[in-house]
């Protein structure tokens, strides 16, 4: 069932999180001619990382569904304002809030922000991360992994606190990890064992909130075109990305919103502590 062989245009660009804009070709982040259906008509969403790829394509899907969306980023102000755009363009409404979801004061703000322009919070998505590949296990620093954990998994936890008394029964907390959890990466040791931990918080926290009644899932892209990628490799290995998997392809974020918007949704509503896998056909039994 493998499909031809797709490759990228060799490039690169320096800083992470990278530009959006400056991709080419620029990553597919809404599915022509899909139309909603109200499943998330009158909700309210908080998505970090939203600016670009992944982030990006959520809030256009949970805008095509009737939801409102807040949308948490770190400083690509160009890619946000154009993500806000398209959100309007779905008749949706957007409120950007720029800085480091690293920061616990940070979180504390984005919540106070979205509850104080749209008056609730029903769906959180746990969506910002970054990465830096190394050679070797004794090259990541104690910087590194400093910063890679407190993006990465330390974010998440900020954020969680911080919006959780203002989540009401039926609410949904979707966390993106990664199909590094499953199958690891020896050259992002530090940012597979995050997600790894992103994986185990999922299913623990979604045991602590079932009496309340609020869903905890998470989803795990497998290789997805996005800023990150350009601005983590080189242009070789930007020309290589997605080959290896049995679609023989990387995937597109308008390929992966559709679980999101499943697991916010109350299609997903006997679901919690669980996995999907956006990943070209990749199998795993965990």
């Amino acid at each position: 069932m493998a499909e031809q062989k797709e490759t990228l245009p060799p490039q690169h660009q320096d800083g992470q999180p990278g530009s959006e804009g400056a991709m080419a070709p620029r990553p597919r982040v809404w599915a022509e001619g899909r139309r909603g259906s109200g499943r998330l008509d009158g909700r309210v969403a908080l998505i970090t990382g939203g600016d670009s790829g992944i982030g990006r394509a959520i809030a256009i899907a949970f805008a095509r569904e009737g939801a409102r969306v807040a949308i948490a980023y770190l400083s690509e102000h160009g890619d946000a304002q154009e993500t806000k755009r398209l959100v309007e363009n779905e008749g949706g409404a957007a409120r950007l809030i720029a800085g480091d979801v690293g920061d616990p004061e940070f979180c504390r703000r984005v919540v106070a922000d979205t509850l104080r322009g749209f008056g609730r919070l029903d769906v959180l998505v746990n969506n910002a991360g970054e990465q830096h590949p190394q050679g070797n296990l004794e090259d990541i620093t104690a910087e590194q992994l400093a910063r890679t954990f407190r993006t990465n998994i330390f974010a998440y936890f900020f954020l969680t606190q911080a919006a959780l008394p203002h989540l009401a029964e039926g609410a949904a907390i979707i966390n993106t990890t990664s199909v590094t959890a499953y199958r690891g990466s020896p050259h992002l040791i530090d940012y597979s064992a995050t997600k790894g931990a992103i994986v185990s918080f999922t299913r623990s926290l979604s045991l602590a909130l079932a009496s309340r009644k609020i869903r905890v899932n998470a989803v795990a892209p497998g290789p997805i075109w996005t800023p990150l990628i350009p601005s983590t490799f080189s242009p070789e290995e930007v020309e290589k990305f997605g080959a290896k998997v049995p679609m023989g392809r990387p995937g597109q974020p308008e390929e992966v919103a559709p679980c999101y918007v499943f697991l916010a949704s109350n299609d997903s509503s006997y679901m919690s502590g669980q996995v999907l896998h956006p990943n070209g056909g990749e199998v795993f039994n965990t």
